[in-house]
């Protein structure tokens, strides 16, 4: 039987495991089935983000290995080989024929996702893709179905779902004290002049509004290019993101690329009756259920976890989910699907931002 995906995380088993240090033996998870990964496009996000929640997840026995990796730059992809101690292709279509691979990361430019996508699809290797899944919907729709219609897994990288504060909001509203919300307020910002406003940010808090509150009916979108900052050649600067939800509940998106982006960057608030909460940061949860009683707070004891974006993040959390699917042991916790979703609602946003107009869903 596939196991609930919420029903463990890697910190969890950390503190189980009554060590300081959270690399105490784990007898359950050194059983599992080994894992040989490889990542196409081993960039910054790769050797920041994914191989170092890879590296702690071996730390805590998950059994995996990320044994190539392939980049077009010769000497960053021998630096990452002899770092990780992984084997280093200049063409990924080389790696794939040579290596033995249970799943693949693809992590490359936004515009080659599809093409490394459906180059491990059509091999029937499992694999995740670095949201967002394409820059077209045409495509990340082709990626999906050629995925079913071959039965590999494919997911995205959708790593707050696995953020364990918002893990436990999704729990909150799925068993309650806030089930049945009313309404999604959410709040973005990413001051970087080399990021795309929607496409590599703000589509994080599309997904976690559909991940929270369920499909989307309508998106209504405002926005303004109030600075017009010749290097930033973006429709807006800041905008705002109305939705309606197919349950009836109300959703609103603000997004700035502009503002001071890490006071702070990211804020999610979900309103039930009598009670809400909101994720701080992606950092801390806060519980207001009483007027008179006390706010309820979650946060991380960082003495404690030694670790910080590996697991907050939700990189080693979304990353033992795909092993776990590539094992056939747990259902994926956000689908290829869910990626194409993702993207529709960002282009059902610039379409309301182009016509003035309420967009429904589905769009094609």
């Amino acid at each position: 039987m596939l196991e609930d995906t919420y029903a463990h995380s890697p910190i969890t088993k950390i503190f189980d495991n009554k060590d300081v240090y959270g690399v105490g033996y784990d007898e359950q998870r050194a059983s599992r089935k080994n894992i040989r990964l490889g990542i196409i496009g081993a960039g910054g996000v790769a050797v920041s983000k994914h191989i170092p929640a890879i590296k702690r997840l071996r730390a805590i026995w998950e059994p995996v290995e990320l044994v190539a990796i392939s980049r077009r730059n010769e000497r960053a992809g021998k630096q990452i080989q002899a770092m990780y101690g992984c084997r280093w292709y200049k063409d990924y279509e080389d790696m794939l024929k040579k290596e033995s691979l249970d799943g693949v990361l693809v992590l490359g430019p936004d515009e080659l996702h599809f093409e490394h996508g459906i180059a491990c699809i059509e091999a029937g290797i499992p694999v995740l893709v670095e949201k967002p899944l394409t820059r077209c919907l045409e495509e990340s729709r082709r990626m999906c179905e050629r995925a079913d219609s071959k039965n590999v897994p494919i997911m995205t990288v959708s790593n707050k779902r696995f953020s364990p504060p918002y893990r436990r909001a999704k729990d909150f509203v799925q068993n309650g004290p806030v089930d049945n919300p009313a309404m999604f307020v959410g709040k973005f910002n990413l001051n970087l002049d080399y990021i795309d406003l929607f496409e590599s940010g703000t589509i994080h808090l599309f997904d976690l509004a559909r991940f929270l509150m369920g499909d989307i009916r309508t998106v209504t979108a405002f926005g303004v290019n109030k600075y017009k900052k010749a290097h930033r050649p973006y429709p807006v600067d800041n905008a705002i993101v109305n939705f309606e939800f197919a349950s009836g509940s109300v959703g609103a998106l603000y997004t700035s690329s502009t503002a001071i982006h890490l006071k702070p960057w990211e804020r999610v608030e979900i309103y039930g009756d009598k009670r809400w909460l909101t994720v701080e940061d992606q950092y801390e949860l806060l519980l207001y259920d009483s007027e008179e009683g006390p706010t309820k707070s979650w946060k991380p004891v960082i003495p404690n976890t030694l670790i910080f974006d590996e697991e907050f993040g939700g990189f080693m959390g979304l990353i033992e989910n795909f092993l776990q699917v590539i094992r056939r042991e747990e259902m994926p916790l956000v689908t290829g699907w869910d990626g194409h979703k993702a993207l529709e609602l960002l282009f059902a946003a610039y379409r309301s931002l182009e016509s003035k107009k309420t967009i429904e869903l589905p769009i094609g």
